[in-house]
């Protein structure tokens, strides 16, 4: 019998709590729900959920942001982040710590439902076996098999929807890929149009890639069209 999809639910606003619950467990996944950080660490340990659905202002000692890092300190699970903040910085920070998603409140059943469908089914790609294909240029290597990033002779720490990024640019080398091409691939069909989420993780990886990331050697951009991952024979 296959194991029943379980999300964790972070929130201190009861009325919240209760709707995503309903709607959740009407389609079948399991829910288990905590109102702060230290119950809802607990239950990562206990329940292993699929994904996790967090928001950001928690009572205690550990708002959203703090358990977010600290969940991607040991755990690639998808998280969701909900924010009542509409500010652009507020948004790439989530991300910069290793959130996968975003969504504003207030926000309705298909679009949490969507963006959460979309999180499980790139999580699900992610663990799917890549080709037994390594990318090598200068002093980047992505091993596609193992999923290992070695940067300098150092395995660099990736999230998966920033493996996810490098994973597809690696496979496409040598090649320009729009930015609708990788938000669809990456992120899945729905996503086509966000094209601050590709610059935000773009940012990230060169961050941990690049020797300087304001002169990126591996990933470039071109100009309103998409992004390149160069091979050593090609010039920037």
């Amino acid at each position: 019998m296959a194991k029943q999809t379980c999300i964790l639910v972070v929130d201190d606003d009861p009325r919240l709590v209760r709707f995503v619950k309903a709607n959740l467990e009407a389609l079948h996944y399991k829910v288990v729900t905590a109102e702060e950080s230290s119950t809802a660490l607990e239950l990562l340990a206990r329940e292993s959920p699929d994904l996790v659905i967090l928001d950001i202002m928690l009572p205690g000692n550990m708002d959203g942001y703090e358990l977010c890092e600290h969940i991607r300190s040991f755990s690639m699970v998808p998280v969701l982040m909900l924010t009542a903040k509409v500010e652009e910085q507020d948004k790439v920070k989530g991300l910069q710590i290793g959130a996968d998603d975003y969504l504003t409140k207030p926000f309705g059943v298909p679009e949490l439902l969507a963006r959460l469908e979309a999180l499980l089914r790139r999580a699900q790609l992610s663990q799917a076996a890549q080709p037994g294909l390594t990318f090598s240029s200068g002093d980047l290597t992505v091993d596609l098999l193992r999923r290992r990033v070695i940067v300098r002779g150092e395995e660099v720490y990736l999230t998966p929807t920033e493996y996810r990024l490098l994973a597809e640019l690696a496979s496409n080398a040598g090649r320009v890929m729009l930015h609708e091409e990788l938000l669809g691939k990456v992120w899945g069909p729905e996503y086509r149009g966000e094209v601050e989420y590709l610059r935000a993780y773009v940012r990230h990886l060169r961050g941990k890639i690049e020797l300087d990331p304001s002169r990126p050697l591996h990933i470039l951009s071109r100009h309103g069209i998409g992004y390149i991952l160069v091979k050593s024979s090609e010039s920037a």
